[in-house]
């Protein structure tokens, strides 16, 4: 980021902290989840965050935010009662050297984390297309980690077999296979079932209604996206929404506490079909 588009973001949280501070103390707080891929000193590229800045984040979390687990976002969300600000925290992927730093600072902490895995990749214990494409297969996660890390406490969640960008497929059985194999998978590793799920790229270009149907029929009790937007009391728990957990400090404070320009702009993705009101009213709207 420029020099220039950092001060304006800094203008802008700054000058918006009166509102960030206020906004949902009457338990309507929204629930913030943030995500990350990978967490590494070395070969590090758009979607690795240092383990020194990951620490730092998480201190300054653990300072201002109950950090929860997506089960309690979900009681949080469908009872409508969101007392005090809440981050929940989650990966994507699957990469080998969270195992070194990062997820054992969250065990070590009591933080509730969720790990979402594409496992094929562990299962075959290959590197991913997107890294082998810039000339560096990093390392992913074993079935043996993954195991381990769910003894000591990690929520593993399913993030397809192969990392499809499922808003692009339109076959069902591809679909299925995707979804709830890549959760079969998963369970048969740690012998327990999968709750969750999260789409790959995340974004509303990247999410399937068939998908989202699908996974309800697998029983996962939510789905994930990455639109960037936040969790409100009374709103929709099975689809749960996700922002970056961007290495820039200032960025991850913005998003976190709660942007205004955040906060009214995120629109639904209709999974499910339209009531007839509904569809009325998003026409007159």
């Amino acid at each position: 980021m420029s020099l220039t588009r950092r001060a304006a973001l800094g203008a802008w949280y700054y000058g918006t902290l009166p509102w960030r501070r206020r906004a949902g103390r009457g338990g309507d707080a929204p629930v913030s989840i943030l995500f990350y891929h990978r967490v590494a000193d070395e070969h590090r590229n758009p979607w690795t965050i240092t383990n020194r800045q990951f620490a730092r984040q998480i201190r300054w979390l653990k300072d201002r935010f109950e950090l929860i687990s997506l089960e309690e976002v979900q009681h949080r969300v469908r009872a409508g009662d969101s007392p005090r600000p809440a981050v929940a925290i989650t990966f994507d992927d699957g990469y080998a050297e969270n195992c070194e730093h990062a997820l054992p600072l969250l065990i070590k902490e009591r933080i509730p984390v969720t790990y979402f895995v594409a496992s094929q990749f562990v299962l075959e214990d290959k590197p991913f297309p997107h890294d082998v494409e810039a000339g560096r297969p990093l390392p992913v996660n074993t079935p043996e980690q993954i195991r381990a890390l769910a003894k000591a406490g990690v929520e593993i969640g399913s993030h397809t077999r192969t990392h499809l960008d499922l808003g692009a497929e339109h076959d069902r059985q591809t679909i299925v296979s995707e979804v709830a194999g890549s959760g079969r998978d998963l369970a048969a590793i740690i012998d327990r079932p999968v709750r969750y799920f999260a789409f790959p790229y995340g974004q509303q270009r990247n999410l399937n209604a068939e998908a989202f149907r699908i996974a309800e029929e697998a029983g996962y009790e939510a789905v994930c996206s990455a639109c960037g937007g936040y969790n409100y009391p009374a709103g929709d728990a099975f689809h749960l929404q996700r922002i970056h957990g961007d290495p820039l400090m200032l960025r991850l404070k913005n998003d976190a506490t709660v942007d205004p320009r955040k906060a009214y702009r995120t629109m639904p993705f209709h999974y499910r079909p339209l009531t007839s009101v509904q569809a009325c009213g998003e026409a007159a709207s």
